[in-house]
């Protein structure tokens, strides 16, 4: 598997390889520049969290000699923030259309039909629990009340009366019920609310009164900004007494701002939280068109879809697999310019002498699509740690999607030529 890895090449994109080598000061680093890239690739091959990849970094040999570096089984590492360092580091300089350039380079020579490509989107969720109006709010009002209390410890004031000790009560008589009528709803919101909005204007307040003191730290602007925000939303949302009413730009946690709900609209889940991903497949190799933590329609992507394909592997496409949602005017009339034959349903009675072989063609891309495509997804997810994306930063989740899709690509690479192998011998 290493070998099928560019990771020199990697590395130089990342900018750990510099062209001009100067003597740095301070402690070497303890992996090479190509042992960074190898890293996270093990990290989503294993599944494992930083502390544990550590300890098994320490007595695998063969970790070891995959990620280019010797621990002295005397000296085993015990600081896993080492991984942690290297995975910030590397998320800061990601460049993922760049590095696919180069993974397609490498992996053109063992690919076949380049000519032919399935796209279709997902959604990689981030690991949060499932927000409510109730929780998000209650969160946000713990946060608050927390920091103002410290605030006013700092300032040497007493903490302003509030009713927090009331809504908390009310609050957790309405979590231990199993069932909610929606009065009831609407009252612990409109009291978290009050409350959330009381609180709010006292630490304001405060920022006013002592401008020249440090009331809270640059860590406690930031989430109070992030609060103010989801009370605004709340706020307007409750007023509105819409419960379809859209949101813009909605906030569903106060730890992952960035994260956005997707509505997907399938039968299990009809919202997904996470990164929407939108992925092109040529002969079981999978690329990121488009990634996003927006919702958008994958249906108009396919025109980049296309471009991307002739930009990776440096030729025309002839065939495209892609379901209903890509299957509009736009597309179909797109596709009939290039030459290019679809898995799209037909529209109209086509002429009975091309019928047969058009028909088999978008048969048998259909199917691909539905298998080799959608089993792709589920692979990603159940062995690539990318089920529910574990990560505190948005750009960390980008990279561990990345790293994990591409993890899956170079194994299922790998099995092919050791395949391809045996059948040799035999």
């Amino acid at each position: 598997m290493k070998r099928l890895l560019p990771l020199h090449e990697m590395a130089v994109n990342f900018g750990l390889v510099s062209n001009h080598p100067v003597r740095k000061r301070g402690r070497k680093s303890f992996f090479s520049p190509e042992g960074k890239v190898a890293l996270m690739f093990l990290k989503m091959y294993t599944q494992l969290s930083a502390p544990k990849l550590l300890e098994q970094l320490n007595g695998n040999v063969h970790y070891q000699i995959f990620c280019d570096v010797y621990v002295n089984p005397l000296c085993p590492l015990t600081n896993y923030k080492l991984i942690d360092d290297i995975i910030s580091e590397l998320s800061d300089k990601l460049k993922i259309q760049q590095q696919q350039n180069i993974l397609a380079d490498a992996w053109k020579p063992y690919m076949k039909e380049l000519d032919t490509f399935h796209t279709d989107a997902t959604c990689y969720e981030s690991e949060m629990r499932y927000p409510t109006d109730q929780k998000l709010l209650w969160e946000c009002v713990g946060k608050s009340y927390r920091m103002m209390s410290d605030a006013c410890q700092r300032l040497g004031i007493h903490r302003p009366r509030t009713k927090y000790l009331d809504v908390e009560k009310a609050n957790m008589e309405y979590v231990k019920q199993r069932k909610h009528k929606k009065s009831q709803q609407r009252r612990i919101i409109r009291r978290l609310l009050n409350l959330l909005g009381k609180i709010l204007k006292e630490i304001r307040r405060m920022m006013r009164e002592h401008n020249e003191q440090e009331v809270l730290t640059v860590r406690e602007q930031s989430t109070l900004g992030i609060i103010t925000k989801v009370y605004r939303q709340q706020k307007n949302h409750f007023d509105s007494n819409d419960p379809r009413e859209s949101i813009p730009d909605r906030i569903v946690s106060i730890s992952k701002p960035y994260v956005r709900p997707i509505v997907r609209g399938k039968e299990v889940k009809n919202v997904e939280f996470g990164a929407k991903c939108n992925n092109i497949q040529v002969d079981g190799i999978s690329f990121i068109e488009k990634l996003s933590f927006n919702a958008f329609n994958e249906g108009t992507r396919l025109g980049h879809c296309i471009k991307m394909h002739k930009r990776l592997f440096g030729v025309d496409a002839k065939k495209i697999g892609g379901d209903t949602g890509y299957a509009g005017t736009a597309n179909r009339d797109l596709c009939k310019e290039l030459g290019i034959q679809t898995s799209f349903v037909k529209r109209g009675r086509p002429s009975a002498e091309k019928k047969r072989e058009e028909d088999y063609v978008r048969k048998e891309l259909a199917r691909v699509r539905a298998t080799q495509m959608e089993g792709s997804f589920g692979t990603q997810k159940e062995h690539y740690a990318m089920r529910r994306i574990k990560a505190r930063k948005k750009k960390t989740e980008i990279l561990y999607i990345f790293f994990g899709i591409h993890t899956a690509n170079a194994v299922h690479l790998a099995g092919r030529l050791a395949e391809l192998k045996e059948t040799k011998t035999a």
